[in-house]
């Protein structure tokens, strides 16, 4: 048996196979990842990140740089335009590409905002616009809302006091993502070669955004209860084919939460995965991939390139958001997608 999930961030190599130990020590990454480190965070809210938590009811916490009023629809619907520039080039290079955004947790748990909140009508329909807009210049987006729905009772779309979405969310979104690959004819290959997906266990430990807390406020809030699939064994051998579909995102698609499984599970293919924290950005991630020697060697069939709703308004020049290295002007960006596709 291959390895059907490979893996690069800011600890693996590009498109290297995974043992069993590697996806241990990614899982273990990914856990970290979610509750300890700042990498993910913006730049301009790094100096003071304890002030930029919202708490809500039932101990329920929100990242506070992401405005609840200010929509910002006009800017993201200028990112759109440029992702679909690129997903054009890759359409002509015969790469399918889906979009996925991660929808804001304010907007997906509102529920639990502090009493008193409100959320603007701008904020609240936003991510319906981008929808929208995708499917006015032919930009295929999966519907959030949909795949949020197919949750059973008692499955949250958010961790409580984290950033990120559910693994339960994940895998939903996962599964529209697979749905839709197979529908525009993503289907060569072996069949049997996709992630096994192991059985839920519940982990404990403090959220992202628990962590940014002063000590006092974070032992109020209190450890999250992580539900997340157990690692399976899979063994990794050395010619195992290279991937036919390749995910391109943050930390949202991170082996830990497990989108990707659930995208090689129910393709039964193999399936790349690039990933990097938020601060590095979208734009630069793609790069990452397209630029290096897997894409340029072994093309995918199709490509999952995965944002963040709250991040959307930032295009490549947004100078502070992104670290310097990721920052760059947008015309100089497509250049450089253009060039590494060969379009």
């Amino acid at each position: 048996m291959t390895d059907p999930l490979r893996s690069d961030s800011h600890q693996s190599a590009l498109n290297a196979p995974l043992d069993l130990g590697r996806r241990r020590m990614l899982h273990a990454l990914g856990a970290a990842s979610l509750a300890s480190t700042l990498g993910w965070l913006p730049r301009s809210v790094r100096a003071a990140a304890s002030n930029n938590v919202i708490e809500g009811r039932n101990r329920w916490l929100y990242a506070g740089w992401e405005s609840l009023t200010d929509d910002a629809t006009s800017q993201c619907l200028k990112a759109l335009d440029l992702v679909h520039l690129a997903t054009q080039k890759m359409e002509a290079r015969g790469i399918r590409c889906v979009m996925v955004i991660a929808p804001l947790k304010a907007c997906t748990a509102a529920a639990n905002l502090p009493d008193g909140t409100t959320l603007s009508a701008g904020v609240q329909n936003r991510y319906a616009a981008l929808r929208e807009h995708g499917h006015a210049i032919g930009l295929p987006i999966l519907d959030g809302a949909a795949a949020i729905s197919t949750l059973v009772t008692g499955q949250n779309a958010y961790l409580r006091a984290d950033y990120h979405w559910t693994a339960h969310t994940a895998e939903a979104f996962a599964t529209r993502a697979a749905a839709r690959l197979i529908k525009v004819g993503v289907t060569k290959g072996a069949p049997g070669e996709g992630s096994k997906l192991g059985a839920w266990n519940t982990e404990v430990h403090y959220g992202d955004l628990a962590e940014l807390l002063p000590p006092d406020r974070k032992k109020a809030i209190g450890k999250d209860h992580f539900v997340v699939r157990a690692v399976v064994p899979e063994a990794a051998l050395l010619d195992s084919a290279p991937p036919l579909v390749q995910v391109v995102g943050n930390s949202m698609v991170q082996p830990y939460l497990g989108f990707p499984q659930k995208l090689s599970n129910l393709l039964e293919r193999q399936v790349g995965l690039t990933w990097t924290f938020g601060d590095t950005g979208p734009w630069k991630t793609l790069l990452n991939y397209l630029e290096g020697p897997g894409f340029a060697a072994h093309p995918p069939q199709a490509l999952v390139w995965q944002f963040n709703e709250g991040q959307m308004m930032n295009l490549p020049s947004a100078a502070g958001q992104w670290d310097a290295t990721s920052v760059m002007d947008d015309d100089a960006w497509l250049a450089r997608v253009t060039k590494a596709i060969g379009a």
